[in-house]
């Protein structure tokens, strides 16, 4: 495996932010420099030249990584166990260059901190920084440089296990939702519970885990498709009904809604300039340039997680925009994002 030493991770503004961050939980930082440091784990060993390529690739200085401050040094990296989205695409950029003996590429950020005095250095102190510079949601943080290896380690896949609800009854898949985190409702276990005990089997793990992430809130709305009640009352519209509400009072202009990923509105007849399929002769054509809009259900950027929130909720709008009908030919974009305050006291009065 190599290891290449990477370009600066941070402006000096947003580095600058992560060492206030860093200082309010380690004392005595001085300094932090944080530096992408690029895995290589390869199939067999690169030509000079091959190196070069992966070199400029990556924009990477080399393998020097034996700078070390007075202090210590974390490496924050993807989590262990899985292949981030920018490592798929790496190595898929490698192999179309060439690079056939690269196995995977991933990306870390090293991170290293300067103390006023070496003695201010424990374990706690490291664990304290760790905890603040990395999403522990999609990251892990490696104190050694010997520890990166890890990330290239493949567990074997696990057996199929099944769950005995014949015997054991509602207890049996109780036990499962909080075993492999499933986040069952009550309704949910009491479904399963009758329809394996209706089919006189009991279900996988694998099964489990399909249902919880099918029928879960993002997936279904199950919430905003609900039945509900304000002061008692039962409401004759659920929240999906009231969201639909707009396009029903008034549909003129809409191509499409609530039919596929986005909604298409009626544009305006413009010219383009692109090659006839027939012909292949460059010339101007007039036709409807529609407007395609949707809202997407992430809940970008979360307290949880918030780099990666925001990434996906953005990624969930390209691919549900790009999804949307046939033949289109997206042309640009634009994402708005509203975020709602958080009230930690209740105001008087309320």
């Amino acid at each position: 495996m190599l290891q290449l030493l990477g370009a600066n991770a941070f402006s000096p503004f947003r580095l600058q932010k992560r060492v206030e961050q860093i200082r309010r939980t380690v004392a005595g930082v001085t300094e932090l420099k944080a530096h992408f440091v690029h895995f290589v784990e390869l199939e067999q060993e690169l030509t000079s030249d091959q190196h070069e390529i992966l070199l400029k690739l990556l924009d990477c200085q080399g393998t020097d990584l034996k700078f070390v401050p007075d202090g210590f040094s974390l490496w924050v990296v993807p989590r262990l166990g899985t292949i981030s989205p920018w490592s798929s695409k790496a190595t898929d950029i490698a192999h179309n260059c060439g690079l056939a003996s690269v196995r995977r590429i991933e990306r870390g950020i090293r991170y290293d901190l300067k103390l006023e005095a070496r003695g201010a250095l424990d374990s706690e102190a490291v664990q304290a920084a760790g905890a603040a510079l990395h999403d522990r949601m999609t990251e892990s943080v490696l104190t050694r440089a010997e520890d990166t290896p890890l990330l290239f380690q493949q567990a074997e896949p696990a057996a199929v296990v099944s769950v005995d609800v014949l015997q054991a009854g509602r207890q049996a898949l109780e036990r499962a939702n909080v075993d492999l985190g499933l986040a069952l409702s009550a309704d949910e276990i009491d479904y399963l519970l009758d329809s394996f005990m209706s089919l006189g089997r009991n279900p996988t793990d694998v099964e489990l885990m399909m249902f919880a992430q099918a029928n879960s809130e993002h997936c279904r709305h199950k919430i905003f498709n609900a039945s509900w009640r304000i002061d008692g009352v039962q409401q004759q519209s659920t929240l999906f009904d009231m969201i639909r509400a707009s396009y029903k009072s008034s549909p003129d202009g809409i191509l499409s809604a609530y039919s596929d990923n986005a909604a298409v509105a009626r544009g305006f007849e413009v010219q383009r300039f692109f090659p006839d399929p027939d012909t292949r002769r460059y010339g101007v054509h007039d036709e409807p340039a529609h407007l395609v809009m949707k809202v997407e259900t992430h809940n970008h950027p979360t307290a949880i997680s918030p780099d990666p929130g925001a990434a996906t909720g953005a990624g969930g709008e390209i691919r549900d925009e790009g999804a949307t009908g046939v033949g289109a030919k997206p042309k640009a974009g634009r994402a708005e994002y509203t975020g709602i305050p958080e009230i930690r006291e209740r105001p008087a009065g309320l």
